[in-house]
């Protein structure tokens, strides 16, 4: 661990050491992640729950509640109570994540049979009195940074520099779709998606056009609201090569919380994750299902190969599905 980052706490007494540990790491520039990750190399579940529990409340670092289960997370599994019912809690309350009871009744079953009151009392109140799952971390979920986008620090400024971030020619204030082409072959495949069935996106979606804007106020190349760019990490939703990255971030999302079914992923692009599993399919409105024809007819499948697990499977995959068909 580097001097300048890290305390000799050699001739400090532990909870002065970590309070003080604590306070320069809150007071250090943004890019802190090697520091939580060097924690979690060598844990300390005190620690670990202490700096998890800031991340939570947004004390000396923004507000993740990604990180805060992830650390969480690496202390219950070290056997630290108060990590484990604070995983609870956030698993029982939808804190950052899908709501999750059965998974928060796992983690204070594990800290009930260690004989922790609290935890005996909070499983009395969710109720959860059989099997049930096995404790486990959902840190592939879809506000973790595993499945935002891999934007390079180069793309990350505020102004627009295409010549010089995307190869363009200077003076060229707009890519072809030739040149368009192009990027999505390099970066399709860092996503484990087709270039094919992103292309075909993008014609549906903006036609080429990175100055694109919906009276929904969805933006650029792959038309992302602000919010789905926030959600995977965009800082400048209206730079092409960012505005790729998240469209592209989002359906390999999509392709694996619908386990490959293209034309779910392609509705849920269009309407939303949420649609599709409060319709159990397909939902029936007639921009959908003609987004989602358009798309399908374009890319001539309707399954895509396996991508990378960055989320688990959505529950309506294992139930009987209503109308797939985009009629």
């Amino acid at each position: 661990m580097s001097s300048h980052r890290y305390l000799n706490c050699s001739r400090i007494v532990g909870g002065a050491c970590l309070l003080l540990s604590l306070h320069c790491w809150g007071m250090q520039d943004p890019n802190y992640a090697l520091d939580w990750r060097q924690l979690l190399e060598a844990p300390d579940p005190v620690q670990l729950t202490t700096l998890a529990s800031r991340y939570e409340n947004g004390q000396g670092f923004r507000h993740d509640y990604a990180r805060a289960r992830q650390l969480y997370c690496a202390a219950a599994r070290l056997g630290h109570l108060p990590a484990q019912r604070r995983l609870a809690w956030l698993y029982a309350h939808g804190v950052g994540a899908p709501q999750d009871v059965d998974l928060a009744a796992a983690w204070l079953k594990v800290a009930a049979a260690k004989g922790d009151l609290q935890a005996r009392k909070f499983l009395a109140f969710l109720g959860q009195s059989g099997p049930g799952r096995q404790p486990r971390c959902t840190y592939l979920s879809r506000f973790d940074e595993y499945a935002r986008a891999i934007i390079p620090p180069a793309l990350g400024r505020s102004e627009i520099d295409w010549s010089r971030d995307t190869g363009l020619a200077k003076g060229v204030s707009r890519p072809t779709p030739l040149q368009i082409a192009s990027w999505v072959t390099q970066l399709a495949p860092r996503y484990g998606l087709e270039p094919e069935l992103i292309l075909s996106v993008i014609q549906a979606e903006s036609n080429f056009n990175p100055r694109a804007k919906s009276h929904k106020n969805a933006q650029g190349l792959m038309q992302l609201i602000p919010d789905t760019a926030t959600r995977f990490g965009v800082k400048d939703i209206t730079h092409p090569i960012q505005n790729l990255h998240g469209g592209m971030a989002y359906m390999r999302w999509l392709l694996a919380y619908f386990q490959g079914d293209v034309q779910l992923a392609l509705a849920g692009y269009n309407a939303g994750e949420g649609a599709v599993e409060e319709y159990r399919g397909i939902p029936p409105y007639s921009e959908t299902r003609n987004y989602v024809r358009k798309v399908i007819r374009s890319y001539g499948k309707s399954t895509h190969p396996p991508v990378e697990q960055v989320v688990a499977p959505s529950r309506i995959l294992s139930a009987s599905l209503g109308d797939r068909s985009p009629r």
